[in-house]
């Protein structure tokens, strides 16, 4: 049995360090990047223009689809997410690390489940925008609250949730300030000015990182502990939620340049990421 385990991992790291598979997985960074971009570039629109635009990744998938040849792009961009997804599954299950970086952590493993569940999630909802499908309610944040609250120990499970939110955004600031994103690049490829361009966008995308995933996690949290599904919301309620506060265009308007600046970042770290 040892013997099999060992093959299948040794396969799996070859499959994973082959170049199709790095290029996949470098084109899921640029449809990373782009969807990003896309939210900051309509959470920026909202807060200029007051206007009704969907700051989530339903509405940022969907404004990508209406530009011109927006129906490749889109296609594109699924397959981007899907190969993202892809490594990211691959990472978790064989535990391999970057390339050069040995095995991953138990808890690297976890984070790179979990964050292929998330792309994944982000695929399908690409593909089903393709189709012209519709999910609404199955992406509602007050409807998927309500329902596991209405669950044994539903409370709980959604303030969990929360947390989790909230360790995300801790763990994203974290990297941003202390700059530990770096750690993951091939920065001996870059020169100078690259690596000092990339470094201040980088920080600047995971601090926006910080506050969009903070927000969620409180009113998650809120929701729980106050067993309201209405309070809990997604990206674009947390948006909303912050353009409401006192100076709140402002504050919108630089975490949604914020969110840009991480696009820019990951569509750049496509280059530099070690697979």
């Amino acid at each position: 049995m040892n013997t099999i385990q060992a093959d299948a991992r040794s396969t799996g790291r070859r499959a994973a360090h082959s170049p199709a598979f790095e290029l996949l997985a470098r084109l899921g960074f640029v449809a990373r990047g782009v969807i990003y971009a896309t939210i900051g570039l309509l959470a920026i629109q909202v807060a200029i223009h007051s206007s009704n635009e969907k700051t989530n990744q339903r509405g940022a998938m969907q404004s990508i689809e209406e530009q011109p040849f927006g129906h490749w792009l889109l296609v594109a961009v699924a397959v981007g997410l899907g190969g993202y997804a892809l490594w990211r599954f691959v990472q978790a299950f064989f535990g391999h690390g970057p390339e050069g970086g040995g095995d991953a952590s138990t808890f690297g493993r976890i984070a790179a489940a979990a964050s292929g569940c998330a792309y994944a999630a982000l695929c399908a909802l690409a593909v089903s925008i393709l189709l012209g499908a519709s999910s609404r309610s199955s992406s509602n944040p007050h409807r998927s609250a309500a329902g596991v609250l209405g669950w044994p120990g539903g409370q709980w499970i959604v303030g969990l949730a929360g947390a989790l939110f909230i360790g995300v955004a801790l763990y994203q600031g974290y990297k941003g300030v202390t700059r530990k994103f770096l750690d993951e690049d091939k920065t001996g490829e870059m020169g100078p000015f690259t690596r000092r361009w990339l470094t201040r966008i980088g920080v600047v995308g995971h601090l926006a990182r910080m506050v969009a995933f903070g927000l969620i996690g409180i009113f998650v949290v809120k929701a729980a502990v106050d067993y309201a599904p209405r309070k809990a919301v997604g990206l674009d309620g947390a948006l909303a939620r912050l353009a409401h506060q006192s100076y709140g265009t402002f504050l919108l308007a630089v975490v949604a340049a914020g969110l840009v600046a991480f696009g820019v970042y990951s569509i750049a770290d496509a280059r530099y990421r070690r697979i």
